[in-house]
């Protein structure tokens, strides 16, 4: 037997149950509960709108949030549920500015 090859086809790896192959191994997919929130680029006329929404749901301090806008692409806030990512991207996109959710 050579100690480079692969294992024999009979042979079972070792912490496989028998019969189960790696084609037979199952992959559950977790779906997402856990989203972030990006702010992409905004419209300059209504900068100061956003920054004062940006506070609004951050709790940061104005020149925090100016900060955080003017870096955009930059995430804005994590680990918000599907509902609270959804309408805080509807309030910012009411503003003028494109966020996205990851």
């Amino acid at each position: 037997m050579n100690r480079y090859a692969s294992p024999v086809a009979g042979m079972a790896m070792p912490g496989a149950p028998a019969g189960v192959g790696p084609a037979g191994v199952e992959k559950k997919v977790a779906e997402k509960t856990s989203f972030d929130v990006k702010l992409e680029k905004y419209d300059a006329t209504a900068k100061i709108k956003i920054i004062k929404e940006v506070r609004s749901f951050t709790d940061l301090g104005l020149k925090e949030a100016k900060d955080l806008v003017e870096k955009a692409p930059a995430i804005l806030k994590k680990g918000l549920t599907k509902e609270e990512a959804t309408q805080m991207i509807e309030k910012l996109k009411a503003l003028g500015a494109t966020a996205v959710m990851e």
